[in-house]
């Protein structure tokens, strides 16, 4: 006769082999579920106002889905055609650039005199603008050639948008129902997660677009080559941790300058500092009025969260983080277990 611990173990180990197909089986639209969870969690509350006049839950997230749609959807997919016109014109451009003339214009007198030096730093700045063009030529075509993969990883994200807006209260309750914690745990741990994703949505992602829009504002007014391209670096750039849209305005200001036109550069300049005085005095107040965890802690969390899942990263690092520090802050409190019962 079996024992119940064969049992118990026969159970685990079939629960943790399903565990691990389950994950190989979704790991390449993963990113697309993840996508979808966080377009649910940024428009529930334009669902649930919905809901007060609304009494179809159906209706509701479908209304939603549509909007959403319209605001992102629609906009990318008249864009993207302008914006891959305009990378390769930015890639001829930049082929075109006499770079040492620029090192000249920016160097001290005194080290801008040595031919060789100026050179030699041309010489690597072309490389790496080189290697630059040739990453944008193969992500323009990776989007081409992948139009019908990311077709579908698009209707996986508006499959995953529907059903987390309809169900996600249920979803939640699920989740709370699987924890081996108490319910004073489960709460903070839930509490602690939406107000960090807040953070990073609103202290990160938002800030950083309002940033890139800024600059790309007076990319548009003062008549810069190829905006459109530009702007969406700026954006890009604006949204990822200590980078910031100063990686793409300030070498666009320089260049501004060695071409003469003042105006521009002065305009330029003056959107671009109003940009980072925003960064400064907005993003950390965000962060940590909503986590009450330390900037550091969660800036540190993104970008190692970056550099090991990705894009994803940027939400999942602080997160994994936080859930150290309430752990730890949990073991330190010698008088409640953190596997109390309920």
């Amino acid at each position: 006769m079996i024992s119940e611990s064969s049992k118990r173990t026969t159970t685990a180990v079939i629960l943790l082999g399903l565990v691990i197909i389950s994950l190989m089986l979704i790991k390449p639209i993963l990113l697309s579920i993840a996508t979808g969870l966080l377009l649910a969690f940024i428009f529930y509350p334009v669902y649930k106002f919905l809901r007060k006049g609304i009494k179809s839950e159906d209706f509701a997230a479908f209304i939603v889905c549509i909007l959403t749609i319209i605001i992102i959807v629609l906009p990318l997919w008249f864009l993207t055609p302008l914006v891959v016109q305009q990378t390769f014109d930015f890639i001829s451009t930049t082929q075109d650039i006499d770079l040492v003339s620029v090192v000249e214009f920016i160097l001290p007198p005194q080290i801008a005199a040595s031919e060789t030096i100026t050179n030699e730093i041309g010489i690597a700045l072309q490389g790496f603008i080189s290697k630059i063009s040739g990453y944008l030529l193969n992500s323009v075509a990776d989007l081409l050639i992948n139009f019908p993969t990311i077709f579908l990883q698009v209707l996986v994200v508006l499959f995953i948008f529907f059903f987390a807006l309809r169900d996600g209260e249920k979803l939640i309750l699920y989740l709370k129902s699987l924890l081996p914690f108490s319910r004073e745990v489960e709460n903070k741990i839930f509490n602690q997660t939406k107000n960090i994703t807040k953070s990073v949505i609103y202290g990160q992602i938002i800030i950083g677009i309002i940033q890139g829009i800024i600059v790309s504002i007076s990319f548009f007014i003062f008549g810069v080559p190829n905006a459109l391209f530009l702007s969406l670096l700026a954006t890009i750039a604006g949204v990822l941790p200590i980078v910031g849209p100063a990686l793409i305005w300030i070498p666009v200001d320089i260049f501004l300058l060695v071409a003469g036109n003042d105006i521009a550069f002065f305009g330029i300049a003056i959107f671009g500092i109003f940009a980072s005085v925003i960064d400064n005095f907005l993003r950390p107040y965000i962060v940590y009025k909503q986590t009450k965890v330390p900037s550091s802690v969660v800036l540190i969390g993104m970008i190692g969260g970056l550099f090991m899942f990705g894009v994803l990263g940027l939400i999942l690092g602080p997160l994994i983080l936080a859930y150290l520090i309430i752990v730890l802050e949990l073991y330190r409190d010698k008088e409640k277990s953190i596997f109390d019962s309920k």
